[in-house]
């Protein structure tokens, strides 16, 4: 009797997605040189209001590598 064996990421539903390393790549690399041209405010000295935007641009960075690593636990 064989019993299969579980692949990681099979009971998630949907399609099994296709994973394109450099497509993500250059999403991410494209983000983070979005990153390095938030410029402070002048009327914000301390650069206070920077931080959020550079944030989001972080936290959107970091979704599409989550989103890659969870493509490609369902191949």
């Amino acid at each position: 009797m064989s019993t299969p064996i579980p692949r990681p990421g099979a009971h998630l539903p949907g399609r099994t997605p296709s994973v394109d390393p450099e497509k993500i790549s250059a999403e991410v690399d494209g983000l983070l040189t979005r990153l390095h041209a938030v410029e402070p405010d002048p009327e914000d000295p301390h650069g206070v209001g920077v931080i959020p935007k550079k944030a989001h641009l972080l936290e959107k960075a970091h979704d599409v590598l989550v989103e890659a690593l969870a493509a490609v636990d369902k191949i």
